[in-house]
């Protein structure tokens, strides 16, 4: 099959490029560590001349081949190459959002090629505490591509990961979402604090001492708060309840569990009703096999996983930009 858009999932510490046919069939795809934080530092010739900057090398390792082929290959990319960090700020859009004003938000960089890279912004949510999101919503539209719109009213869009997203959308629009800085705070907890003193990496996952975790958030001692019941995975370490192999395990439970209750909580609320909504996950296979666990702990019962919703929302997005025929789809 011809292949007819480029499409980059650009974030922080990871681009991810892929080329698709029609319909948004993935017919190649690759992953590289070149993140906005992490670019390529060695310059090289580059079109005939000396190339010093790493979004350029970055981006010619990622497609280059692919646009010598077909050089009038459209590009769409998302994530954190449109911030302020990145190759070209795409300011963001407010909520509510859907695929046709991201779709006409696009910003370009002319690449040295002479290949107009189009960039998906962020969305904003104005309150008194704002929210913002850099690719999640690409991956948000690539999900509900395949929802009939009612099917979206009682759904939550989950996206763990360092700062997970929770979504909601109505009538096909982002409209509100909540951040969570749990990945991050397990990062800096066991790397950076005592907690990580005494852990020592399993080899594999401890679902007990996960469920253990999760437990002990959602109990009447987890009502105290985050703040104090993370001292339990030191002192039931020192106690002997909690072998040094099973901490992490224990710490991951604890944080997700406080993150998933406060979420049920604010559902509860928000919704004004003691069902909670049915919930699709997006993300790594590992991490949302984690949030399934705890979200059947919290009594989220309906929770499914999403696939390839990235190459599918930067697929809609560019149909809606006119990047591609609309009878492309």
């Amino acid at each position: 099959m011809l292949a007819q858009l480029i499409a980059l999932d650009w974030g922080t510490t990871s681009l991810r490029a892929y080329k698709l046919a029609a319909g948004g069939q993935v017919l190649e795809q690759r992953s590289l560590s070149s993140g906005i934080m992490q670019l390529p530092k060695t310059p090289r010739i580059l079109h005939g001349r000396e190339c010093a900057d790493g979004f350029e090398l970055a981006f010619d390792e990622a497609c280059g081949d692919w646009l010598d082929a077909q050089p009038q290959l459209p590009v769409i990319a998302c994530g954190m190459v449109g911030s302020a960090q990145g190759w070209r700020e795409a300011a963001y859009r407010d909520t509510p959002a859907n695929v046709a004003d991201l779709g006409n938000s696009l910003q370009t960089v002319r690449s040295l090629r002479g290949t107009l890279v189009h960039i998906v912004p962020g969305v904003i949510q104005r309150s008194r505490l704002p929210n913002v999101m850099r690719g999640e919503e690409t991956q948000v539209l690539g999900v509900l591509q395949n929802l009939a719109l009612e099917a979206s009213d009682d759904l939550l869009i989950g996206l763990p990961g360092s700062h997970s997203k929770w979504v909601e959308v109505v009538d096909g629009c982002i409209t509100h979402f909540d951040t969570f800085m749990t990945g991050e705070v397990f990062a800096v907890l066991s790397e950076h604090s005592i907690l990580g003193r005494t852990q020592q990496h399993g080899a594999t996952f401890d679902g007990q001492a996960f469920d253990r975790g999760v437990q002990v958030a959602l109990s009447a001692d987890g009502e105290i708060g985050v703040l104090s019941t993370l001292f339990s995975a030191r002192s039931l370490g020192l106690t002997g309840e909690l072998s040094a192999t099973a901490q992490a395990d224990y710490l991951s439970g604890l944080l997700i569990g406080h993150e998933l209750a406060a979420l049920a909580q604010v559902q509860r609320r928000r919704r004004n009703s003691v069902h909670l909504p049915s919930i699709i996950l997006i993300g790594n296979s590992q991490l949302c096999a984690r949030y399934s666990r705890a979200l059947d702990a919290c009594g989220f019962a309906r929770v499914t996983l999403a696939e390839q919703a990235t190459e599918r929302g930067l697929w809609q997005l560019a149909l809606a930009a006119g990047l591609i025929d609309s009878s492309s789809r």
